[in-house]
């Protein structure tokens, strides 16, 4: 996506601000994130699963502290800032590549192909490995507790299975990203475009709108492949067609399905705040960089 007035937003400009959009999301709505994993691992028989993510997270809090709705904070952090980093930066150069020569601006088709690309790389650079500690530390801290930091389960999983348990779910993580960022990169640019066709002035209300919309068809589109990525990644780690199975022997077709009222509140706040930190970010770094590389 490019900043207002911009027809072309350089590569570093991209790279910082998506990295900086992707930090401040992760940050802010990860109490959200927290309760939607925690409903997608499995429970025990018998036990009801609350839909509300509000529920979950007052739960949480009472009964094991602010610092357990953090617990994996760090790594989904440090992972959203090199994901959107490099799903910002792809997609905006696949962008201006794919784009209309005399209107600048991409069919949708082209916007969700060009999403998906980026969804890819992000997936195999950073998504997979820092989802995979996140996931396991939230669900290592249900029972076994063997896990006392980011770090320390990085360690014990690459010495209990080596990279590939730190790549446990890469087929489930690849699939979402790039669905997920298909449908969100593709929607946001989509209705920008129309905006910008009938006049419609760009601020932080409309680009927050944007990102919340662009949210919530991200969510419903590709919940089942959110779901399969966190059976894959728990404590433990299964293979991909192992945690297909587990959902559908636990709940059914409907399984695939569990947690998304939890993700779809966090993808409406989220997406307002992604897409409205990296406009504000490319209007903070675009004159800076401009600024050095004149000089």
């Amino acid at each position: 996506m490019v900043a207002d007035g911009d027809k072309n937003t350089p590569a570093v400009v991209s790279l910082i601000s998506g990295g900086i959009a992707g930090g401040v999301e992760g940050f802010l709505s990860y109490p959200l994130e927290f309760a939607k994993t925690r409903v997608q691992l499995r429970v025990e028989n018998g036990q009801p699963t609350p839909r509300n993510p509000f529920l979950v997270i007052t739960r949480i809090y009472q009964d094991e502290g602010l610092r357990a709705l953090y617990k994996g904070c760090g790594a989904l952090v440090f992972g959203s800032v090199g994901k959107d980093a490099v799903r910002f930066l792809f997609f905006d150069q696949i962008k201006e590549s794919f784009a209309d020569p005399t209107t600048g601006t991409l069919s949708p088709g082209r916007n969700l192909l060009a999403g998906m690309t980026a969804g890819v790389v992000a997936s195999i650079t950073a998504v997979t490995p820092t989802e995979r500690i996140k996931t396991a530390l939230i669900d290592d801290a249900r029972n076994e507790k063997r896990f006392s930091s980011g770090l320390h389960a990085t360690r014990v999983i690459w010495k209990e299975h080596g990279i590939l348990g730190l790549y446990r779910g890469l087929a489930g993580t690849t699939l979402k990203q790039a669905s997920a960022t298909a449908f969100r990169m593709g929607t946001y640019n989509t209705l920008k475009d129309y905006e910008k066709k009938k006049n419609i002035a760009q601020n932080t209300a409309v680009n927050f709108a944007n990102g919340s919309v662009a949210g919530v068809v991200t969510t419903l589109a590709t919940q089942p492949f959110d779901v399969i990525k966190t059976r894959s990644q728990s404590a433990r780690g299964t293979s991909t067609l192992e945690a297909v199975k587990s959902v559908l022997l636990d709940y059914g077709v409907k399984g695939f399905w569990k947690g998304t009222t939890m993700r779809l509140g966090r993808t409406v706040f989220s997406g307002g705040i992604l897409f409205t930190s990296y406009e504000a970010a490319v209007k903070i770094v675009h004159p800076l960089y401009t600024g050095v590389t004149h000089t």
